[in-house]
């Protein structure tokens, strides 16, 4: 059987760890009645298949084998390999098997499987809490309060497929519970500093992804993902159908982030006028870079085609935005500014919701709007003013007894 290729259903499976392991595993009935799934590991794929087709063999010959208790750790290799890598997107796996090789299995993985209690939960959660990470500047720092959340959720996924194979029969994480996702706004831009942004940033090469974002609140992967032939700019329109992933080094594809997130934009003028700019030099950069230029057909690219990764993207944003003296508004807080201007001007939240590309119009108006202090302050200026204006205020014996009629 070639390398990776999966076996029938009933033939079991094999698959490599992280550790270079390989890894078999069925379900076969066992002693003491019913079907459990069994694991076999061994140095080598040939090794592993071995063992799997005993194992196989002794079952079909109705030899039940003792059942041996599987560790936390193992569990969670084999949920990865065969039930997240298949199903779930790149980046999301590639974000699980990082939390549990780095943060979960340190702490939990030679627990045994069905003795994961709701304390061993508390004792990871309270773990990396506590734990200490390299930040950006080099020095050390406190895991996020969103990293631990994330933790939680994998274990919990992870716990609940364990409960559908019938491996435990409850899932500890769910008996654990944490505070909801604390949503990170954003500050935004008002419309006077977006505006200032814009004409600082007006001779720079990726303006008019910059102004994508402001104006259409695309996200960063749409942007990265767009391709030209996605782009109408005689029908003033753009059609997000695809967003750009970096997963361990490499450009990946992915459709939008949710059904709503694939859309048509319609596009106002001063963006048909930025965009056209943008591919008469793209045109430029094709001629100077020659044999070495890359017909990716991307819309935002290196100076030689090539598609741009969010990191570098990243680096390009926080040069510009500490050269405009932003402070440390992030890349992502340019699209909170397109959802709240838009609100701003009054623009109803469902239209709002269309554009941005929100699943649900509750992120709409909780997650993305916010007012700046100075729409606060006008509008509990104007209350105030509301409730002293002498045509406004009755005595308060007038407001008894009308009550009283």
């Amino acid at each position: 059987m070639p390398a990776g290729k999966k076996r029938a259903n009933g033939e079991g499976s094999i698959y490599k760890r992280a550790d270079g392991r390989f890894v078999g595993s069925a379900v076969v009935p066992v002693a003491g009645g019913g079907r459990r799934r069994r694991y076999v590991y061994r140095d080598t794929r040939a090794d592993a298949r071995e063992a799997l087709d005993d194992l196989l063999r002794d079952a079909k010959a109705g030899v039940r084998r003792p059942l041996k208790r599987q560790t936390l750790g193992d569990y969670l290799d084999y949920w990865l390999e065969e039930v997240v890598k298949p199903e779930r997107r790149p980046t999301t796996y590639a974000g699980y098997e990082t939390m549990v090789r780095v943060h979960i299995k340190p702490v939990l993985g030679k627990e045994k499987l069905d003795e994961v209690g709701p304390a061993e939960v508390r004792k990871l959660l309270a773990v990396l809490r506590d734990k200490e990470t390299t930040g950006r500047g080099g020095g050390p720092r406190r895991l996020s309060h969103r990293m631990v959340q994330f933790a939680h959720a994998v274990l919990r996924n992870a716990l609940s497929n364990a409960v559908r194979e019938e491996l435990v029969s409850r899932n500890a994480a769910k008996l654990v519970k944490m505070s909801n996702p604390e949503y990170d706004v954003g500050a935004g831009l008002d419309p006077i500093a977006a505006r200032a942004l814009l004409k600082h940033i007006a001779d720079d090469r990726l303006f008019a992804l910059y102004l994508c974002a402001i104006v259409l609140g695309m996200r960063r992967g749409e942007l990265l993902g767009l391709t030209w032939d996605a782009v109408d700019l005689d029908g003033h329109r753009l059609v997000v159908r695809q967003s750009l992933s970096w997963v361990k080094g490499r450009a990946v594809l992915l459709p939008p982030k949710t059904r709503a997130s694939r859309r048509v934009i319609p596009l106002p003028e001063v963006v048909v006028t930025a965009l056209r700019d943008h591919a008469k030099t793209q045109e430029d950069e094709k001629l100077a870079a020659g044999e070495v230029w890359e017909d990716t057909g991307f819309v935002f690219t290196t100076r030689r085609g090539a598609a741009m990764s969010p990191y570098t993207l990243g680096k390009y944003w926080r040069d510009l935005r500490d050269a405009a003296g932003l402070g440390t508004l992030r890349f992502h807080d340019l699209r909170h500014t397109a959802v709240s201007l838009l609100l701003a001007l009054g623009v109803p939240p469902h239209v709002v919701r269309e554009i941005a590309g929100h699943s649900d119009i509750k992120v709409t108006m909780t997650v993305y709007a916010h007012g700046n202090i100075g729409e606060k302050s006008a509008a509990l200026n104007r209350l105030g003013e509301a409730l002293t204006s002498a045509t406004t205020v009755r005595p308060l014996r007038n407001i008894h007894s009308s009550r009283d009629n």
